[in-house]
């Protein structure tokens, strides 16, 4: 009895240290807070937390210019990815692409030879056309029979029209999905992303609007050439058939496309191109300045443009020295005749010899030869400045000797033999013969001009065809070489086109070519009175 007493008392005794060690101190981790029933006043719920961004938070005013860049170079990538459109445009496979311009644009590129651009229109945007396959079954259809030409115009134009539509509207889903895409990747909130796309598709469809507003039909009759293209010209036609086939946009659009089907035809199956025996050709050519590069590249220009008569408005010399005197022997074997008049860098010396040289017509003081079926008249430059002994007559001799000049074209029409194109070196002189001819030829500024005075002649003036000469070499960047190729009716001796030409500097070897017409000669334009 005694044991199990004592059992019962150890059992009772670790029963109350266990109910202590549970019982909380006061104070204590594990003491509690009377419970109370309390009513809890309203508060604002809290906002949800900010998602995170890759970028830090830009400064208020930096917003708006980062989501301009967002949305350009999202909508760029979108264009590059998936905003191309294939397409068949007569006898070629095309891809059409808009691309991000500051001048706007038509590039066609005709690879391997080369490219045309257009000046179609002035917008941000640029449409670039990939030539990418000629069908050599429909081409040489196309060839064979010549008459499919007049159904292939209006089976172009709705394939260009089905092309644009389809590209617009691919265009627009590249940017906004390009934007779109680049702004949750940058924002990571959906509102900015979508306010990124439609922001896109707003500039795309102004920029559309722009482009249509500028839209320029005439740019595709004067198209520039660069690469092998450069010979484009020759094999596309003559200023003729410029003249008389291209009365609307989609006869220009035609012809167009069954030009670049000649380019392509490697196999030379394809009509070569003939001369229109009713076009003269003039190539115009100023300011060699003792460059020896320059006769090759006049002797090439003269055999593959099938020229008439080659006009030098002059400066052929450097110093006017005899012992330069040599460098004139090549003018005989160029392959056309040659007509000359002094420069301010062309001696009496110079004059002299070339005046017995075969083939070449030497004019001065207002004398005119009819060569290549043209009467042209001319007069060197009245001074001479590479000598210092003398002091220069500055532009009142310049005008002086223009005003001889358009004297003689007086007397020429009165004697019964008007002048077609008269040829001053100075443009000061030159622009004295306004209303005696229609066309008068200058040089000397090395650059390009062309004016139309205000009595009706028109002044072509032309670059250097030398480079700027060998003196060229000093400068840090080298002057192209220019020329131009003039085209004119043979019955009415009235200009109907030329072709400018511009190849690279010493050490380059770039080439274009860009056709150009007179206003007057252009679709629907009333003729302008010529000489006879």
């Amino acid at each position: 009895m005694a044991a199990a007493d004592r059992l019962r008392q150890l059992r009772a005794l670790r029963t109350v240290r266990a109910l202590r060690a549970r019982r909380p101190r006061s104070g204590g981790p594990r003491a509690r807070r009377p419970r109370t029933w309390t009513t809890r006043p309203a508060t604002r719920p809290r906002s949800a937390p900010r998602e995170l961004s890759l970028a830090p938070r830009p400064h208020p005013w930096l917003r708006g210019p980062v989501m301009v860049t967002v949305v350009l170079l999202g909508a760029w990538l979108g264009l590059l990815v998936v905003g191309n459109v294939r397409s068949q445009v007569g006898p070629v496979d095309t891809t059409m692409t808009l691309r991000p311009s500051l001048t706007g644009g038509t590039k066609i590129n005709v690879s391997p030879l080369g490219a045309l651009e257009l000046d179609s229109h002035t917008a941000p945007i640029r449409l670039d056309v990939d030539v990418d396959r000629l069908d050599p079954v429909r081409s040489r259809a196309l060839v064979e029979h010549p008459e499919r030409i007049s159904g292939l115009q209006g089976e172009i134009a709705h394939d260009v029209e089905h092309s644009t539509l389809d590209l617009a509207v691919r265009s627009c889903a590249a940017v906004v999905i390009g934007a779109t895409t680049l702004g949750l990747v940058v924002y990571r909130r959906p509102r900015r992303a979508l306010a990124a796309g439609g922001l896109a598709l707003v500039l795309l469809a102004a920029s559309g609007a722009t482009a249509y507003a500028t839209w320029n039909p005439r740019s595709l009759l004067e198209p520039k050439f660069s690469g092998l293209l450069s010979s484009a010209p020759q094999v596309v036609g003559n200023a003729r058939s410029i003249v008389t086939d291209f009365n609307v946009y989609q006869d220009e659009l035609a012809r167009l496309v069954t030009n670049v089907t000649k380019l392509y035809d490697a196999t030379s199956t394809l009509p070569a191109y003939q001369p229109d025996p009713g076009t003269i050709r003039v190539l115009h050519v100023s300011d060699i300045h003792l460059n020896p590069a320059s006769w090759q590249i006049i002797g090439s220009l003269a055999k593959q443009y099938k020229i008439d008569v080659i006009i030098d408005s002059g400066d052929t010399m450097d110093h006017g020295s005899a012992a330069e005197n040599t460098f004139l022997d090549p003018v005989p074997d160029l392959g056309a005749p040659y007509v000359w008049v002094r420069g301010n860098h062309d001696s009496a010396t110079t004059q002299k010899y070339l005046k017995h040289l075969r083939n070449v017509h030497v004019l001065d003081n207002g004398s005119a030869v009819t060569v290549g079926g043209l009467r042209i008249a001319g007069t060197g430059d009245p001074q001479f400045t590479p000598d210092r002994s003398v002091v220069p007559g500055g532009d009142a001799a310049e005008r002086l000797a223009g005003i001889r000049l358009a004297s003689a074209i007086e007397d020429q029409k009165r004697a019964g033999t008007p002048v077609d194109i008269a040829v001053a070196h100075e443009p000061q002189a030159a622009r004295e013969t306004d209303g005696t001819v229609p066309l008068v030829l200058a040089g000397h500024v090395h650059h390009r001009e062309n004016q139309l005075l205000p009595l009706g002649t028109r002044l072509k003036v032309e670059g250097s065809t030398g480079g700027g000469g060998l003196r060229a070499v000093q400068n840090k960047h080298p002057e192209k070489v220019l020329a131009s190729v003039l085209y004119l009716d043979r019955s009415t001796r009235r200009l109907q086109a030329w072709d400018e030409i511009t190849l690279g500097g010493l050490g380059l070897t770039t080439a274009e070519v860009s056709r150009h017409l007179p206003d007057d000669n252009l679709p629907g334009a009333k003729p302008s009175p010529t000489s006879r």
